[in-house]
């Protein structure tokens, strides 16, 4: 995980904003009401306004409705513009000034919005190239987390007992002495795309034959590889539930060959330069708690066990010790 001074903040902070929040809605501002208790950052957004959006997917439901929790917890009224489908719709909801935040992955930007083609190899550097790009569209990035929601290459646990697969260098390494084990499933796309197989196959010197390489329907590539029929390997998304529901081994991507989709923060300019050291407390302490790990419990919290993202979102802050029960 990233370092973080926040976790000292955390302990050492006096005053609690005592303000409490809401449970949101659609499109919904602050009010009184709520089932959380005050921020315990100690940041005080009384009198802000800030629109939060995000995309319509479960991952960036549960974040968008983290960040409208967290905010509200911290005295600031909030309008929930939630749900937005697709990054373009919520990027330009962005850019107009109609939300002034969301969570966005870096490598979505990189490769979508900012206009590159080829990925920046390791998630520190590829922040990096984000953050400084996108300046010039008067958007901040800030409160980088370690969840990383990335192409990435899973077992079958059977499988990678059997093989002594742990890291993509493994895989390599099986695919060279015995490629009739080192079947992969996958869906359309990632066999060609210039941050997919390719890249993998460059990075860790192999080449996997394409008698080796099962195209299927996306919902199918977890439970073929779950029962291993037809491969012992498939490519997943890094925070996925299904890799939970599926009990997958996700190789270590040892080399950094795959692009990096880490979440963080992507803020109008205007807003975070009126409330900086606030909105990095705040937000650097929830990124310091989003994991890879964690970030794929809480999907699955709502894409296995039927729970409401708003719930998951309230589960975390407090857990977190980011707001009071």
């Amino acid at each position: 995980m990233i370092a973080n001074p926040i976790r000292g903040l955390l302990a050492a902070v006096a005053g609690l904003v005592m303000l409490g929040v809401t449970a949101c809605g659609g499109g919904g501002g602050g009010g009184g009401g709520g089932g959380l208790g005050p921020a315990v950052t100690g940041v005080d957004l009384s009198g802000t306004q800030i629109a939060v959006g995000s995309k319509e997917f479960t991952e960036q439901l549960i974040l968008g409705k983290i960040a409208v929790l967290a905010l509200r917890a911290a005295g600031a009224e909030v309008e929930d513009r939630t749900g937005l489908v697709g990054t373009p719709v919520v990027r330009g909801a962005l850019l107009s000034g109609e939300i002034d935040m969301y969570w966005e992955y870096t490598g979505t930007a990189w490769l979508g919005p900012l206009g590159n083609t080829d990925p920046i190899s390791g998630q520190q550097a590829q922040f990096d190239a984000v953050k400084q790009a996108d300046v010039a569209n008067g958007v901040v990035w800030f409160a980088l987390a370690d969840a990383n929601n990335a192409y990435a290459l899973a077992a079958n646990p059977q499988a990678a007992q059997e093989f002594g697969v742990r890291t993509i260098s493994d895989f390599a390494r099986l695919a060279q002495q015995n490629p009739q084990a080192a079947t992969l499933c996958t869906a359309a796309e990632f066999p060609t795309r210039n941050d997919g197989l390719p890249a993998v196959e460059r990075t860790y010197g192999f080449d996997l034959p394409d008698a080796n390489v099962a195209v299927l329907d996306f919902g199918l590539v977890y439970t073929s590889v779950a029962a291993r029929q037809p491969c012992n390997f498939a490519v997943v998304f890094g925070t996925d539930a299904q890799v939970l529901a599926n009990d997958l081994v996700v190789l270590e991507d040892d080399k950094q060959g795959l692009a990096t989709y880490n979440v963080a923060v992507s803020m109008r300019e205007e807003t975070f330069r009126a409330n900086p050291q606030a909105y990095e407390t705040l937000f650097g302490a929830i990124a310091a708690q989003l994991t890879t790990e964690r970030a794929t419990q809480l999907n699955s919290q709502v894409d296995i066990d039927g729970e409401q993202p708003e719930d998951v979102a309230e589960q975390f802050l407090t857990e977190s010790g980011i707001v009071a029960g």
